[in-house]
């Protein structure tokens, strides 16, 4: 049997194609249902206006193991928004819960055991696109949810990795030098 987790965090970025607003930046935690994961995942099951929680689900009656919690970083105010999250975006992220778990990413003898909590992001600017590429969005939320479940599985990036990096790599939005 797998050792118990208790707490393991990840990230990821993966960016739109050209001319697109279909950029996916999860944040995760993925932990034991006895523990603060656990916890946290059971308090958000109520709602909060305009950040509407939902479970992963591949489709109907047929929810991601390990439980997913997808909670948007953004106001929802529009049922495209919802369309949006409680589609592309749910099913990208419940199907790379579900390949992360085949490909032994998570353990498949834990999946009952575990949950995981994903902050979500969404461009408004992809809301009010009228010719929104939904294969490309699928793509992007898809390709980071893997990769911010293999990041937190295997601790990436390691402190090693950021102090290397620490004076190489500028965050792409601030650069406090410039």
């Amino acid at each position: 049997m797998s050792e118990r987790i208790v707490m393991k965090v990840g990230e990821a970025t993966v960016f739109a194609k050209e001319g697109q607003f279909t950029d996916a930046m999860p944040e995760i935690v993925i932990g034991s249902i006895d523990g603060p994961v656990g916890q946290a995942f059971a308090q958000m099951m109520g709602q909060t206006a305009g950040h509407t929680r939902m479970l992963a689900v591949r489709d109907c009656n047929q929810m991601a193991k390990p439980a997913t919690m997808m909670v948007p970083k953004v106001t929802i105010k529009n049922s495209r928004t919802v369309e949006l999250l409680g589609g592309v975006v749910q099913s990208a992220t419940a199907d790379a819960v579900v390949d992360s778990v085949a490909e032994g990413v998570i353990p498949k003898e834990l999946v009952d055991e575990l949950v995981i909590i994903d902050l979500v992001w969404l461009d408004p600017n992809a809301v009010k696109d009228p010719n929104l590429d939904m294969k490309d969005l699928y793509r992007t939320n898809y390709e980071a949810m893997k990769l911010a479940i293999s990041r937190a599985m295997t601790g990436k990036p390691t402190a090693d990795e950021l102090i290397a990096n620490r004076h190489k790599i500028k965050h792409c939005m601030y650069d406090p030098e410039a």
